[in-house]
């Protein structure tokens, strides 16, 4: 007992008088003794009879297991004290025996009889934690014990044990698969227990024993989705999991029916010349075919699915988000699978390993539903600090968002991220570029440019992915690109990277007839270093060789011989196989085959452009979320999502029958007043449940559809409700309170055996318990709002005669009916046209017209007096700002009726618009008189991009589908600056924010006059003075971004001119210059 002091006083161990001293880190004590004498101390606490000192042993063994020591040779010593009476060491003996029965089988064996007598114990923390250490004892020979025990907890009062036997019935499946039918039968029955804590679990032990049983789940459905929201986050996880399988098996698809929906409005919009040439006719025949479709109706338990899940998108639990964005995007209509975005956004800023996943299945998300993630194009922005497959995923996303009217935005950032040191991200950034180079045809130069401008930079890993990047693009416009490819060959003496090499070689053996002198010089110098070049390049050399000698043989056949003899001897096989193939197939000979009579066709076929796609183009077949998806392989245990049924199976089948005894009539008040809870107040559950729910919302039942046209009283009192919650809320937007407005009307039909209280007490719990869900989703709420108005009202329907209330959204009708013609003022008056002329430094004068040009487009014809039943209608851009929105492109739309009877309610229908696009009507015609004319002013929102403008002309008989497209200059406002304002902005707008062609002016076009009238009435741009005679100098900005665009004409007298255009927005910049080309040159 000498060595016990001692002991204690180097571990600082301490005891009363008369016990002996323990040391408190038997782990660390243990490297100063022998392996024998090994955890002595807590051996001999476990032997006591005191039970402070078991307890204190025990705690100490769990410690050391939490630290991931091993404590398997104190078992013995352990399941000794599994009698203990004393709670608190018996919990921890457990949670040991636990870890180690699996290791220690025989000795478990032992003290069965001990773990069964557990199972009965009054504490239910120790039934279940016999029946967990029992189901960890992996011997066959105990399976009938653990079969019984399970069934056994399975009908315990404690919902902790029948959780534990959850637990434990994938255990036993693992060790005896035969059992699976009885232990069919007990997750049958945990199934239909009600309490949140076992769904989870029992869930989990369906999916991994029977997950073809979906008739288990039928009976189940509506509790497990009304449950689902108290459940824990790891039951929840797996209980969505499973729904979204058992849905895509039991309802119809939503989009199917949308797109067949879509087809039928193309068809429309596109075959109306046909239409009209048939006559009225044909329109009533299509109308009477409409009907005979089935109308897609979305089933009232789909629905409740989707309710009950969405407000788990605020969820503090990463995989649960996850988990319900991917049942949004694989069952939810296209309207509606928007609101996971900004939840999903929202995980961006969660840990690293978090961002990999959720990004993952965003850049799988944003190629089907792009616009769905647009609005939070910036949130994709690359940090410094981000690791670089983080960076490498967000810029596959950004790629993906790119469109033409973002893409300067995102070119600018790529430009940013070149500088980067990280030089895998370098090299994706100029793949990334190279795909909006393919994808957005108009922004092709401009990149291409950019990457040529790369080819200069020091670093050689970016130069080589540069060029790699340079030979796809110019695959697909080789015969106006030869100035490039002579630089690429340039480059062959300075660029050691293999593939660059390659890639160059190639473009110059595949265009050779662009560069018809450099090419043999090339091949010449490649000849010289053959022998030291890596096998790919020396591929591409004999390639090289074999074209320059089908079409050129007189300068490089002795060259070509060469090469093939080197080749010919090479350490490679493939070397030297390919020189064998190719002398036989170009040098003719005696016995020459048939081949080598078409070697031209073989070698210098015209090769298709590849397509640069996403590498997450084909992932959506795994469920996303899923470690398929993450790996893009199908891993073990996953299973497949399946398809959706072409016809719905019986919707009965999850019809739960009542008992009868639970029909009196306590029971039955009480179950109507929980029965909201559950269901209808879900449905109020915020503003976007009426809207997201378009037109399928109308089938969940018929009290609704009938109370949304709620007669005048109830919705003036909906109006006062609504105004008192707003106000506590502290919400008091426009947009929101007409999102109530809606949703009071849809619920405020009571059933009639409620009093007033009972269904003002429901609307304020339903209100209040789903504030926080209204609150986070405002912004895609106010998205989707207008799209499920217009759905709702047909767009061949007669405006309804106007009750008496009046709301917010009505002020515009208060506009005066009769539409006088509009004369388009001046911008300019005389007197400040003299003021400018004496700021300039020219001696040419600035007349007034030239100040507010009209445009060159003149007057457009948008429905023509035949398609239009005797309706004329013209319109132009009358270049005057917009009252309405000064962001809004001013467009005159002029009528004319030239029938014999009056046309009335001449009105815009709904439109069919692009995302970003908008416009502000004009108010209604209410009577065009025959031979009468009327001129309108609407204001069109065109988002700084080309894209047509769709929208319908109604009068009150008939509907016209009519588009608008402006040119490039209507998009825009001038700017009045002086030279060295000009000087300024202009340095702040180059590299790929510079577009620069040259052009040959004709004699007509050589006065200023002449200049300046045809650039202004191309583009609504203001003149800047200019101190040199044969520069000019112009100014506007966007009118939607505001951005500056900058045209300079260097009219040279001698020579080609130089048209020079400086802007943010690089695809407005491309396609004014080609507009004023034209213009100029004509």
């Amino acid at each position: 007992m000498s060595a016990a002091p001692a002991y204690s006083e180097d571990k600082g161990g301490s005891a009363g008088p008369g016990e002996p001293e323990y040391g408190h880190d038997p782990a660390s004590g243990g490297i100063f003794s022998s392996d024998y004498k090994r955890h002595d101390d807590l051996k001999e606490m476990l032997d006591t009879n005191k039970d402070s000192l078991k307890l204190e042993a025990m705690k100490r063994i769990v410690a050391m297991i939490a630290r991931g020591k091993n404590a398997s040779d104190l078992f013995p010593a352990v399941v000794k004290n599994v009698a203990c009476k004393n709670i608190e060491v018996k919990k921890l003996v457990y949670v040991y025996l636990v870890r180690y029965a699996e290791e220690q089988q025989d000795l478990a064996l032992l003290s069965i009889s001990t773990f069964q007598r557990g199972l009965k114990d009054p504490n239910q923390l120790i039934r279940a934690s016999a029946l967990r250490v029992l189901s960890s004892i992996r011997v066959p020979i105990i399976v009938p014990i653990m079969m019984l025990a399970i069934k056994e907890a399975a009908s315990d009062m404690s919902p902790y044990v029948r959780k534990t036997a959850a637990h434990a019935i994938p255990k036993l499946y693992s060790l005896d698969s035969d059992q699976k039918d009885q232990l069919i039968e007990v997750i049958e029955k945990l199934l239909a227990d009600k309490t949140t804590l076992v769904a989870g679990s029992v869930v989990m032990a369906f999916e991994e024993v029977c997950p073809e049983r979906i008739d288990l789940i039928h009976k189940n459905y509506r509790k497990l989705c009304n449950l689902l929201i108290d459940v824990e986050e790891w039951g929840q996880v797996v209980i969505i999991s499973m729904l979204t399988r058992y849905a895509r098996t039991q309802f119809l698809s939503p989009t199917q029916n949308e797109s067949l929906l879509e087809e039928n409005a193309e068809k429309a919009f596109y075959g109306s010349e046909e239409d009209e040439a048939k006559g009225a006719g044909s329109e009533e025949t299509a109308a009477a075919a409409l009907p005979a479709r089935k109308p897609y109706i979305m089933d009232p338990d789909h629905r409740l699915l989707l309710r009950n899940t969405k407000p788990l998108l605020q969820s503090r639990s990463a995989a649960v988000v996850m988990a319900v964005a991917q049942l949004y995007f694989h069952l939810a209509p296209k309207a509606e699978v928007g609101v996971i975005a900004k939840a999903l956004v929202r995980l961006l800023r969660s840990h690293s390993e978090v961002q990999y996943v959720v990004l993952q299945n965003v850049a799988t998300m944003s190629i089907k539903r792009r616009g769905m993630f647009e609005p939070y194009l910036k949130s994709f922005y690359i940090r410094s600090t981000d690791p670089t497959q983080i960076k490498i995923l967000k810029l596959e996303v950004l790629t993906n968002l790119a469109n033409e009217t973002n893409i300067p935005t995102v070119l600018r950032e790529f430009q940013t991220y070149i500088r980067s040191m990280d030089k895998d991200f370098v090299a994706a950034t100029i793949q990334a570029i190279g795909r909006c180079a393919t994808n957005i045809g108009r922004v092709r130069d401009t990149c291409l440019n950019g990457l040529v401008q790369l080819l200069s930079n020091r670093d050689e890993l970016v130069v080589a992915e540069s060029v790699v990047v340079i030979k796809k693009l110019l695959q697909m416009q080789p015969a106006q690109h030869g100035e490039i490819i002579k630089h690429l060959a340039k480059l062959t003496d300075n660029i050691q990277v293999p593939m660059a090499r390659a890639s160059i070689l190639w473009l110059i053996g595949e265009y050779c007839e662009h560069v018809p002198r450099i090419a043999p010089d090339v091949l010449r110098k490649m000849a010289k270093s053959f022998t030291a070049e890596e096998d790919i390049v020396k591929l591409q050399v004999i390639n090289l060789a074999a074209k320059l000698y089908l079409t050129n043989s007189k300068q490089t056949k002795l060259l070509t011989q060469y090469v093939l003899s080197l080749a010919k001897y090479d350490q490679n096989y493939d070397i030297r196989d390919r020189a064998r193939f190719t002398r036989q197939l170009i040098v003719p000979s005696e016995q020459g085959g048939a081949l080598s009579r078409h070697a031209k066709k073989l070698f210098l076929a015209p090769k298709p452009a590849p397509v640069l796609e996403s590498s997450f183009k084909d992932r959506d077949h795994f469920q996303l979320g899923s470690l398929s998806h993450l790996l893009n392989a199908k891993a073990t245990g996953y299973q497949e999502l399946p398809d959706w049924p072409e016809e719905a199976p019986d919707p009965s089948v999850r019809n739960v029958e009542v008992p009868e005894w639970t029909k009196c009539s306590n029971r039955e008040k009480r179950k109507e007043k929980e029965k909201p809870f559950y269901s209808d107040s879900e449905g109020e559950s915020g503003p976007t449940e009426s809207a997201d729910s378009d037109p399928e919302s109308e089938s969940e039942s018929d009290s609704k559809s009938s109370s949304e046209s709620g007669s005048g009283e109830s919705s003036s009192e909906s109006d006062n409700e609504d105004q008192d919650e707003d106000e506590e809320k502290g919400r008091g937007s426009e947009s929101e309170q007409s999102e109530e407005d809606g949703n009071r009307k849809t619920k405020k039909k009571v059933p009639e055996g409620k009093g007033e209280a009972s269904s003002s007490d429901e609307d304020s719990d339903s209100s209040s318990s789903t504030s926080e869900s209204e609150m986070t989703s405002e912004s895609e709420e106010e998205q989707l709002e207008p799209a499920s108005w217009r759905r709702k009202t047909p767009p061949s329907s007669k405006r309804a005669p106007a009750t008496k209330e009046i709301s917010l959204l009505d002020l515009e009708d208060f506009t005066p009916p009769s539409v006088q013609p509009v004369s388009p003022p001046a911008i300019v008056s005389t007197s400040l046209a003299a003021d400018l002329e004496g700021l300039t430094l020219t001696d040419s004068t600035l007349v007034p017209s030239l100040l507010s040009p009209v445009s060159r487009v003149g007057r457009q014809e948008l429905l023509h007096r035949v398609a239009g039943e005797g309706l004329v209608v013209d319109y132009t851009f009358s270049r005057q700002p917009f009252s309405g929105d000064p962001h809004m492109v001013s467009v005159h739309i002029h009528f004319s009726n030239s029938s014999d009877t009056p046309i009335k309610g001449l009105h815009v229908g709904t439109p069919k618009l692009p995302v970003g696009i908008s416009i502000q009507e004009f108010p209604e015609i209410e009577s065009l008189a025959p031979g009468e004319s009327a001129t309108a002013v609407m204001g069109i929102n065109f988002c700084d991009s080309t894209q047509a403008a769709n929208f319908q002309l109604c009068t009150q008989t008939r509907q016209f589908y009519v588009s608008i497209q402006p040119p490039v200059g209507e998009l825009m406002a001038p700017v009045f600056m002086s030279e060295n304002e000009f000087k300024k902005e202009q340095g702040k707008l180059m590299g790929m924010n510079e577009i620069t062609e040259k052009l040959m002016l004709p004699d007509t076009c050589r006065s200023d006059h002449v200049v300046v009238q045809k650039v202004t009435a191309t583009a609504n741009l203001g003149r800047v003075p200019c101190g040199t005679s044969d520069e000019y100098r112009f100014a506007g900005r966007t009118l939607t971004s505001g951005s500056l665009v900058l045209l300079t004409l260097d009219a040279r007298p001698a020579g080609a001119a130089q048209l020079t255009v400086n802007s943010e927005k690089m695809v407005i910049g491309t396609m004014l210059v080609k507009d004023v080309i034209q213009a100029l040159t004509q």
